[in-house]
């Protein structure tokens, strides 16, 4: 598969000036606590997703409830990761439109966080959703089940997008040579600890 996708050590390639709530499509990369495998198993090509990788699953086909202007398109949620197409539409001016609260003595003029639409926010709000719902069952309790930051990558034109789908969607086959590969004997070797998973 295209070597191209590799995501080494998920550092930052985001480009300065660019303005990443403009409409486009993004392809995506977010990694699981220390790499954990607590998403999903692979068995002959083919996933099967655990209980946490169910409500990844869920809430990151929620993302467009609480973005309307943004849709998801290819997915696979592999063992320890998250790969994903999100695709920020145009924005739509629907109803009325309000004015920003005015700031009070005291306040920040310069906001907090990612900016709202950003795919940062969009990514950001999805993580959090997952992590809640999964705290919320009781699968996890008060850890993390993400990775910090994440890898993505402008898809640019066609080609460039039908290269990232197909990546997507042979990921499962290509589980073993993938440089996210981890088996439960490694991390113990790493003395990473699962008891409480």
């Amino acid at each position: 598969m295209d070597q191209k996708f590799k995501t080494h050590n998920r550092q930052s390639y985001r480009l300065q000036d660019y303005d990443y709530s403009c409409p486009g499509l993004y392809f995506v990369t977010i990694v699981s606590y220390k790499r954990l495998p607590i998403f999903s198993e692979i068995v002959a090509g083919e996933i099967q997703l655990s209980q946490i990788g169910k409500i990844v699953e869920g809430s990151w086909k929620d993302i467009s409830l609480h973005f309307p202007d943004v849709s998801v398109e290819a997915y696979v949620i592999m063992p320890n990761h998250l790969h994903g197409i999100v695709k920020i539409n145009e924005k739509r001016n629907v109803g009325a439109t309000h004015a920003s609260p005015s700031l009070t003595k005291g306040q920040d003029s310069i906001p907090k966080g990612p900016p709202p639409q950003s795919l940062s926010a969009i990514i950001g709000s999805f993580k959090s959703a997952a992590t809640k719902r999964s705290h919320k069952a009781g699968l996890i309790k008060d850890q993390f089940i993400w990775q910090r930051n994440y890898y993505e990558h402008i898809i640019r034109d066609d080609e460039d997008y039908q290269r990232i789908v197909e990546y997507i969607q042979y990921n499962p086959l290509n589980w073993v040579n993938d440089q996210e590969f981890v088996t439960i004997d490694s991390l113990i070797r790493k003395d990473v600890r699962l008891s409480s998973l």
